[in-house]
């Protein structure tokens, strides 16, 4: 990756370009839940993150490996979630979102 001027570890790349995305003005970026809470620190509360790779407990990884519950990955502070194949890929996708939803109604999100 140093051909693009990226090197040393994932967390150090993402804060680094989420510092560039915000200092060109872009109103925030997509992250993997490994890095949101790094990345809200570093940028603040007015910088969006959006993350896909969402996974609920009851839900099969597929090929993700960097995820999280739609819990967790609110509690680190994502402002959006993507929760795509554990609802669009079962049999029935509205229990499956109606199961997320649930799940999310029990979250307190700090003011």
């Amino acid at each position: 990756m140093k051909k693009v001027g990226l090197g040393g570890s994932i967390e150090k790349n993402v804060l680094s370009l989420a510092r560039l995305a915000k200092k060109c003005g872009l109103d925030g970026v997509v992250s993997s839940p490994n890095e949101i809470k790094s990345i809200r620190q570093n940028t603040g509360e007015d910088f969006l993150i959006v993350t896909p790779g969402v996974r609920p407990g009851w839900a099969v990884a597929n090929d993700q490996k960097r995820t999280a519950t739609p819990r967790e990955a609110i509690e680190r502070g994502a402002d959006y979630i993507v929760v795509g194949r554990p609802i669009t890929a079962v049999e029935n996708p509205v229990v499956a979102c109606e199961r997320v939803l649930e799940e999310l109604k029990e979250i307190k999100v700090p003011e």
